[in-house]
């Protein structure tokens, strides 16, 4: 048995906000959106360096508060970058886990706590 990439949803409730934290500050593209109608909800994919991630207005879709995990290659470049944006709502830190990764957690304006992390080198 194999299985295929996973992608989160995540519950969203305001575009804007969505863009500027997930385009604006943490660099993500927009791939696509979709809406049914124009007055409907925003359904969309954001990407990066193979990250994809689903964003949804829909409250059928999924829950706020989620939690997601996303392998990180260069985690201190991340952070610096993220830093250097002096986002208003977050300065995220990393920290070093007993489970022998380094994590940085930065929560979105909905909730979903997203963990960009990579693991401790010995």
């Amino acid at each position: 048995m194999k299985f295929g990439r996973t992608t989160p949803i995540l519950r969203i409730f305001d575009e804007t906000k969505a863009k500027e934290f997930y385009v604006d500050f943490l660099g993500f593209e927009i791939d696509w959106e979709h809406r049914f109608e124009p007055d409907l909800p925003l359904y969309l994919q954001v990407s990066r360096a193979g990250c994809l991630l689903h964003l949804s207005e829909h409250h059928g879709d999924c829950s706020p508060g989620a939690a997601v995990r996303i392998e990180a290659s260069d985690l201190e470049a991340f952070h610096a970058e993220l830093t250097s944006k002096h986002y208003r709502y977050a300065r995220p830190g990393i920290d070093d886990t007993p489970w022998g990764t380094r994590d940085m957690s930065v929560t979105d304006p909905f909730g979903n706590r997203l963990t960009f992390t990579t693991a401790i080198s010995t």
